[in-house]
């Protein structure tokens, strides 16, 4: 069994599709999806389709889908409508009005139930799997960390921070990890990675490869964390469309990477 990790796919299903015909997950492997699956590319509402068939698959909310059930339980909120507007709600709006009644309820009932966060362990390593980010709050490399510490650290947070955060997070090391590598990493999406790049204290590589295409990036990693990066950015840019944006998949038994590009029209 192996795990999977993506994030920000925004509407963009036949991307999605084509990644994951490539990678091939089986029924048996875990698949974690990081929120945003709305909003901006055209097909929002089969993205979702998507991420509810996984076998073993794991959904967390993303400030799109909170920005969606903000506008379906306030429609006659006009900040709630144009904050969502702005960000392209209008694809996944368009959507959500061509389903029947009980499609409707499925979904809206389904993005409900979606958790903020959460945490694994995988080939002996602690990660915290959050949209946008999280804050240190009291905890640090010298923490016990179980799953009783960890559940702590997530349930204290502000919903707001994890929907939303940027810069508090990416700007700095979390203090999670400690100088001999151990402590749990933070994998988040949300930011892209061209503006994690200006944000970030520390990373391994540029926010684009040699061909200008996005990809993961992994940062802080320093001698008070034994090399480790504490935090891994996996938003590569799928919302900015064809000849921008990719949907950045990894493999965290092994760390591999995969990678599909937004093509035009998708």
């Amino acid at each position: 069994m192996a795990t999977y990790v993506f994030s920000d796919v925004h509407g963009h299903h036949k991307t999605l599709e084509r990644l994951l015909e490539r990678v091939s997950p089986c029924d048996e492997d875990e698949i974690w999806v990081l929120g945003d699956m709305v909003d901006r590319g055209p097909d929002p509402v089969s993205v979702i389709r998507t991420c509810q068939s996984f076998a073993h698959g794991h959904v967390l909310m993303g400030n799109h889908e909170a920005m969606m059930l903000d506008f379906i339980h306030n429609p006659t909120d006009e900040l709630s409508a144009f904050q969502w507007e702005m960000n392209g709600g209008y694809t996944t709006r368009a959507g959500l009005v061509r389903l029947s009644e009980f499609e409707l309820l499925d979904i809206i009932d389904w993005v409900e139930g979606l958790e903020l966060g959460a945490h694994i362990s995988v080939g002996g390593r602690d990660y915290l799997m959050v949209h946008a980010g999280l804050r240190p709050l009291n905890f640090s490399a010298r923490s016990r960390w179980t799953d009783v510490t960890m559940d702590a650290l997530l349930r204290y947070q502000n919903t707001e921070d994890l929907l939303w955060i940027r810069d508090e997070f990416w700007g700095q090391p979390t203090g999670f990890v400690d100088e001999r590598g151990l402590g749990p990493i933070v994998i988040a999406g949300h930011t892209p990675v061209p503006y994690v790049e200006e944000l970030a204290d520390t990373y391994d590589r540029p926010a684009r490869n040699i061909e200008g295409e996005c990809q993961i990036m992994h940062l802080g990693a320093s001698d008070a964390t034994g090399g480790i990066a504490d935090r891994w950015a996996i938003d590569c840019g799928a919302a900015g469309g064809a000849g921008w944006g990719r949907i950045g998949m990894v493999r965290l038994d092994d760390g591999m990477e995969f990678y599909e590009a937004v093509l035009e029209g998708e």
